[in-house]
């Protein structure tokens, strides 16, 4: 009983500090979603060359893209004429940080890690793609395609998409990973005792290869990430181990290193799994050993109240965070129950040019940003006139006169697989 109690007491507590930050880092995701065109930033990632490399971390660092949905987005940079440097760089920068995990990260382990892992994350993206775009060459990977652009809302429209997109859209990517995280965190907290890793992992170097090691097939999410961190921290993890983990599991797990084997090639794996594993590691060494100790003095204590923020505005942040979480939770369970009689066991693919209506079964989406994905490749198609991509069922039902093979063959080149059209 005592231990459910406290197992509570310390999720609550985390909710508590976590909550204002982490709405505000929604907030301004909604913001950044619809700042700028993709098709813009496609633009300055063309050339093998250090400018777009440079140009593909900056932008991939504050995007508020989860550990899954960064992987359509980075294949669909290259797919769209980026090359391989700034589509690596891409892939390596932005799962590790964005505008949510930077706030959460400073409400949870202060402002030296907030400003600590997004450089860590543009030095690492920009190194992943020098080094990508001298392995395979000066020539970037084009196609014919051209690129697919999404409508962006003008004027007051803007205001309902950024709510939308901030607190329903990207909330329904992670809120699975944050509600893990969270619960990981408070068992943390409570099961293993004080000062567990200076007893049984005094090396701080042992520390980083076990965060290393468990880090990389896993997928946790940036912002999922940090919760567990501190937990760590507060159990005598050191700094340089934990930014191991924040690091190295958002940027890799086992989709991840499959899709961009499949879709870069095995060189660009090399150089991607590389670069994350001695950047993190690196990066640890230096934090432990050249960063003043006092700078990571402040990590939170599961309810010490040191950004002094109003107790009523993060009472009222951890009721809204919390509906928010269980309403997305719900929703999705709901979704999958009623789009179960939709699922296809064994699809034949029809060939099929006459105008007509789809139901594509599609394998590898996760996320919402996957949906959008899927939906504007096949957008973009000759003939296409209509296509609603469903996450839950992953399926796609589109209408048009477009021949089924290149459907398979859009949805391929985005990283995806057709289990089946109907």
């Amino acid at each position: 009983m005592q231990f459910i109690k406290d197992y509570i007491f310390e999720i609550y507590h985390l909710v508590l500090e976590m909550a204002p930050y982490l709405l505000l880092g929604f907030l301004i995701a909604g913001i950044l979603k619809y700042s700028f065109k993709p098709g813009a930033l496609k633009r300055h990632m063309g050339k093998a060359n250090l400018r777009s490399v440079i140009n593909a971390s900056l932008l991939g660092v504050p995007m508020p893209l989860c550990s899954c949905g960064v992987i359509p987005t980075g294949v669909g940079l290259y797919r769209n004429g980026a090359s391989k440097g700034a589509a690596q760089s891409f892939l390596i920068s932005t799962p590790q940080t964005g505008v949510d995990s930077i706030m959460i990260t400073y409400s949870l382990l202060g402002l030296p890690f907030a400003i600590i892992r997004p450089i860590a994350a543009f030095l690492t993206g920009l190194a992943g793609g020098v080094i990508t775009n001298k392995v395979e060459g000066e020539k970037p990977h084009k196609y014919a395609n051209g690129t697919v652009e999404e409508a962006m809302p003008k004027g007051w429209r803007k205001i309902p998409a950024i709510l939308k997109y901030a607190f329903i859209d990207f909330m329904a990517d992670i809120a699975k990973w944050l509600a893990i995280g969270i619960l990981i965190a408070g068992l943390i907290s409570v099961l293993l005792p004080d000062d567990f890793f200076l007893n049984y992992l005094s090396n701080p170097y042992l520390s980083m290869v076990v965060m290393l090691v468990a880090s990389i097939p896993l997928y946790v999410c940036a912002t999922s990430s940090v919760p567990i961190a501190a937990a760590l921290i507060l159990k005598g993890l050191s700094p340089g181990a934990a930014l191991v983990f924040l690091m190295a599991g958002p940027a890799t797990n086992a989709a991840t290193i499959s899709v961009i084997g499949n879709t870069l090639g095995k060189k660009s794996l090399i150089v991607y799994l590389s670069t994350i594993i001695i950047g993190s590691f690196a990066g640890g060494v230096i934090l432990d050993q050249f960063m003043p100790a006092s700078w990571f003095t402040g990590i939170m204590s599961m309810g010490h109240d040191h950004h002094m923020l109003p107790e009523w505005l993060m009472i009222a942040s951890a009721i809204i965070l919390t509906i928010l979480i269980i309403y997305t939770l719900i929703n999705k369970m709901v979704k999958k129950i009623k789009g179960k009689n939709e699922q296809c066991d064994s699809c034949e693919v029809p060939n099929m040019t006459e105008k007509t209506n789809y139901l594509v079964h599609i394998e590898g989406m996760t996320c919402q940003h996957c949906v959008m994905n899927v939906k504007k490749g096949l957008s973009f198609l000759d003939g296409m006139t209509k296509v609603d991509v469903n996450l839950e069922t992953k399926t796609a039902r589109v209408t048009g006169r477009v021949d089924t093979e290149k459907i398979k063959d859009a949805i391929n080149e985005l990283g995806y697989t057709v289990k089946g059209i109907e």
